[in-house]
């Protein structure tokens, strides 16, 4: 892998996954820069006179300090960009840094600030509860969230704890009081579907990956195959050095993707020789996103075959910058570009085949589809 460190630590998952280590979390002290700041404006002592003069209630001038600050980060129409107060950040890094067990979902923020489950572990608690994948997060506790990651830290906590979470699904309110626990992830599961058909699936990219999925690739190869399924949906992502680990095992040498500033600058992301010789089809789906969506996209412009739906559209990186007072900020500051220059933010991975996976069936159509193009 061929890339230069910028100057931030980048966080490079595109979802939560709550219960397993969170990738790239890194932090960047702020001091003062000596620029004007919102509260300096006109304007904005207009509208304090008026309040002071008519609001009704008693009011706390810090909070509305506080607020005023996470409107101006919003105000950039940036759903992963986004202001935490002092206690907001001391409890994000608590839980980002610490050992700590949650419920098993995956979600994200999607493009209607709707905090949207992209996954539930097999077996794990909110599994057990009844949480379902597309289930919207209304609160945790009782309490709504404007800032996602402040929010998974509120999901996550010590083993043996509850929560309770409120979700929306189909236009009704459901609420689970969940008990946490430790969240082992098993993100590979590899097998042979018939003498000639293996087939993995990757949930999300977690510190063992590549690994794991280097050892089911070998022994669906040792198995004589001749073709291969890589499933990648509803998986929302994770550490952005698995995916190129497991990019590698496709790729001859070359880009798996690019990472690109505000100024056009870029760096690349590199895989070496040593691709497996299966023929392989990949199936994506809504739910795939960030660094599923970086390797469905490589392989895509690299002539395999993708199928199944149009992907998230998660193609962005953040950083996470301290401020002198405790607070931090949350800016996305580079976006992935596929090997060709494609972009993922906004647009996804469209595939090569769209098929529905119908609810209705029981049948899995775009498994079944994956496997006609391999013959």
């Amino acid at each position: 892998m061929n890339i230069s460190k910028p100057k931030f630590i980048i966080t490079l998952a595109a979802a939560f996954v709550l219960g397993i280590a969170l990738s790239g979390i890194g932090f960047y002290a702020l001091g003062s820069t000596g620029a004007s700041s919102p509260a300096d404006s006109d304007k904005l002592s207009e509208i304090q006179k008026y309040i002071d003069s008519y609001y009704l209630e008693e009011y706390d001038r810090d909070e509305l300090a506080e607020g005023m600050y996470k409107g101006y980060v919003q105000g950039l129409g940036d759903p992963y960009s986004v202001y935490m107060d002092s206690e907001e950040y001391d409890s994000w890094k608590a839980t980002a840094t610490g050992d700590y067990s949650g419920i098993g979902i995956t979600f994200s923020e999607d493009d209607r600030g709707r905090y949207v489950v992209l996954s539930v572990s097999p077996d794990s608690p909110a599994e057990k509860a009844g949480i379902k994948e597309g289930d919207f997060i209304l609160t945790v506790d009782g309490k709504e969230y404007e800032v996602s990651d402040v929010m998974a830290a509120a999901i996550r906590g010590k083993e043996g704890t509850r929560v309770t979470i409120e979700v929306a699904r189909d236009g009704e309110k459901k609420t689970f009081r969940i008990t946490r626990e430790k969240i082992t992830t098993k993100s590979v599961e590899g097998r042979m579907l018939d003498r000639d058909t293996g087939y993995i699936s990757i949930s999300s990219f977690v510190n063992s990956t590549g690994e794991d999925f280097g050892k089911a690739l070998d022994k669906i190869e040792e198995s004589g195959a001749e073709f291969l399924i890589l499933d990648l949906r509803d998986n929302g992502g994770g550490l952005v050095d698995q995916c190129v680990e497991v990019a590698d095992r496709f790729l001859d040498k070359g880009v798996v993707c690019y990472v690109q500033d505000k100024d056009g600058n870029s760096e690349s992301y590199d895989a070496e020789d040593g691709r497996t010789k299966l023929k392989t089809v990949v199936l994506v789906n809504e739910n795939s996103a960030s660094a599923s969506e970086i390797l469905a996209a490589a392989l895509q412009d690299n002539g395999y075959q993708v199928v199944g739906n149009n992907t998230f559209g998660k193609g962005v990186i953040q950083t996470t910058l301290e401020m002198s007072d405790g607070s931090a900020l949350k800016l996305t500051i580079m976006e992935y570009l596929s090997p060709d220059k494609h972009k993922v933010n906004k647009v996804g991975v469209k595939p090569d085949v769209s098929v529905e996976d119908k609810e209705s069936t029981e049948a899995d159509e775009q498994l079944e589809k994956a496997k006609t193009l391999l013959n």
